[in-house]
This record gives structure tokens, sequence and C-alpha cells, in this order.
């Protein structure tokens, strides 16, 4: 187990690496807001339909295959990264790199509960799940020091030691077994699908796949928009504080899902949900008052939600389903999430054209504010229906 979770660590880290370079690119590059953006989320957007295809056939193509071909391809992104002498260059980077995860991921889950004995599959998940979230905190706060104190080359010196990070989960992949099912031998036939159960459909979307996609949406803000409003907005030349701002939304979070109360997911999902709004709130005020002291408070609210609000959910995915229905839930889970990425962070971008960052910040949180309104309402029917689930 902890030798895939190394894996997923480095690859996670590789997903957000470029977080911190986001400025960088737009000085170089002259980017508009509403460029950076897309660059951003066009990562997301090959992203899914890879998640969905790989989700369904991955197994079929043989788990360790599709985990070997999706760390390959995150190298020739870095790779791309490193030798860009052209905007296109960057733009196709990101193309590949969300190929390469939307590969990793769903087949990632799956290969680790192979990994995993019976009694212990949820442990791994919930690692997984933590292991993830510090991932793509420590992507952009490794870039971001980088960039920032050995001022050598920053658009290239970081991705040496991404490449190193990446052959260090190449290699310990190749020593872990492949536990591959008889079906790897057989053709491809799967329907294309998201796989949820007709019986869970409703709390899924509901309490599962809403929850998690506003978790996404704001944090997606955090990743694309973060280091141009840490600059532009509050006004600091420190190029690493964006990366740490990060780290401590992602890496703040995965902490906070050990903190042992409240002990009930529902109450836990609850209060998670609301502490994200109020995070994202504080973060926007922070923007009106120039204050670097709130953004980072509230970038420590928000953690909360993000770190009890993805545990509880995933959580959920996991539990509701059968086992044998497992899998394709959690692939479905991530897809949720990663749908977050890219419709609110594009609106954004797109809203910048017309108003300024904090308004368009402002606009996007009276989106995610009726989100979380929903939730919190669709989660008195489901408590109760948890209760009885969970007793039976």
């Amino acid at each position: 187990m902890k030798s895939m979770l190394w894996v997923v660590l480095m690859m996670s880290c590789g997903a957000t690496f470029i977080s911190s370079l986001f400025p960088l690119y737009g000085e170089h590059y002259k980017l508009s807001s509403l460029e950076i953006t897309i660059l951003f989320a066009v990562y997301a957007v090959v992203l899914l339909p890879t998640l969905l295809i790989v989700g369904a056939r991955g197994s079929a193509w043989g788990l360790k295959k599709v985990l070997r071909f999706s760390i390959w391809t995150s190298m020739a992104s870095t790779l791309l990264f490193l030798w860009n002498d052209n905007v296109w260059m960057i733009y196709a980077a990101r193309v590949l790199e969300g190929i390469a995860y939307g590969a990793f991921t769903g087949t990632a889950s799956a290969f680790l509960i192979k990994q995993t004995s019976k009694e212990k599959i949820s442990t791994a998940i919930k690692l997984s799940g933590v292991t993830i979230n510090v991932g793509f905190g420590l992507g952009p706060a490794i870039s971001g020091l980088i960039i920032q104190y050995l001022r050598i080359e920053p658009l290239r010196l970081p991705y040496w030691f991404l490449l190193a990070m990446l052959a260090s989960s190449l290699l310990v992949l190749e020593m872990l077994p492949k536990h591959e099912d008889a079906a790897a031998q057989k053709p491809a036939k799967t329907k294309l699908s998201l796989g949820i159960p007709a019986d869970i459909r409703s709390h899924f979307w509901s309490i599962i796949g809403l929850p998690i996609f506003t978790v996404f949406t704001l944090g997606g803000i955090v990743f694309s928009l973060i280091p141009s409003f840490v600059k532009n907005v509050i006004h600091t030349s420190n190029l690493s504080v964006s990366g740490l701002l990060i780290l401590v939304l992602l890496g703040g979070g995965a902490l906070m899902q050990f903190f042992p109360w409240p002990r009930d997911p529902v109450v836990r999902m609850r209060m998670g949900i609301l502490c994200l709004a109020v995070g994202s709130w504080v973060i926007v005020l922070s923007g009106q008052y120039a204050s670097l002291v709130m953004l980072w408070a509230g970038i420590f609210v928000q953690a909360i939600g993000a770190g009890w609000t993805f545990q509880v959910s995933l959580r959920f995915a996991s539990q509701l389903p059968k086992p044998d229905e497992r899998p394709r839930v959690i692939s479905a889970f991530y897809l949720c999430a990663y749908a977050g990425f890219i419709v609110p962070p594009v609106g954004v971008g797109v809203l910048t054209q017309f108003f300024n960052l904090n308004m368009s910040l402002i606009l996007l949180n009276l989106f995610a504010v009726l989100l979380v309104i929903y939730v919190l309402v669709y989660s008195v029917r489901f408590h109760r229906y948890y209760a009885k689930a969970t007793v039976q």
C-alpha cells in the first residue's frame, strides 16, 4: 500500500505543479486573465473524457499498463514544459498532463484496492484521498519555493525536479506486482457510462457529486487565479506565497481529515461545506481590503471545509455502492470533482473581461452559495437514509 501511495503522491504533485508558474507564463507570453484561466482549464477538459474512457476499460487494458502509460505521458508533458519556446507548447503540455492524470486517477484507485487486503480497503481509500490532497498542495509549493529562492531559469529549473519525482514514481510502480484480473486478457467491450447504481443515484448526485464539485470549483479558483490574485490584488512580489497558500489549502485539508470531531459523517459534511463557503468569502474580502492576513485566514478555513467535504464524500462513494460497483462509483466521484475545474474557472476568466478579478470572484461565490444551500437541505433527507443503511 505504501509504495502505491508514493506513486499517487508524485503524480498528484505533477498535476498541480504549474500553478505557481502561471504569473510567470502570463508575463513571458503576455497572456490575459482569460488565457491563463483557459491554460488551467484545458487540463480538466481533456482529463474528464480520459477518466470516463479509462474508468470503463482500464481493467481490460491492464491496470499496471495504464498506470505506466500515465507516468510516461506526464513525463512527456514535463519535457514539453521544459523545452517550451512558444505559447502553444505550454497548452499542449497541459493537454498531455490532463490525459496523464485522467488515465491515472480511477486506475490508481482500482490498483490500490487490489494491492490491499479486504479488511484494510476503507483505510486505503481514506489514505489515497489524503495523499491526493497533500500531493496537490505540495506541487505548487515546491515549484513556488524553487522559482522564488533559486532564481535560476525559473521556467525551466522546476521541471527538472518534477522529472526526478515522476521517475521515482515509475521506478516504484515497476516494483509492484500486477494483480490483474482474468478480464484483462479479454477485449474491452465495456459500455462507457458513469456506472452509478440506480438505487443510490439521487444520493450520489446530491451528497457526493455536488459537494465534491463545489470543493474543486472553489479549489480550482485558488489554483488558477490565486497566483495572479496575490500579485495584483494583495500586491506581494514573493512568488512562493501562492504555492504555500495552495499547500495550506490542500495539505491542511488533508491533515484535518484526521481530526476526530465531529464523528457523524453527515454532520461533518455539513460543517465542511459551510467552512468552504465561509472561507471563500473571507478570501474575497481579503481582496477588498488588500489583506494578506485575511487571505491566509480564508485559505485556512476553506482548507478545513475542503478536507472534511472531500473525506466524507469519498467515504460515501466507497460505502454506499456494493463492493463490485465501488471502483466505477469512485471514478464517477473524481469525474464530478474535476468537472468543477472547468466551467466555473473559465466563467471567471470570461467575467474578468467585464469586471475586475475581485467582482468576478464575488459572482462565483454567489453561485457556490446556492450549491451549498442545496446540499445542506438535501442532507436532512440523506441523514435519515444513511442512519437506516448503516444500522442494517
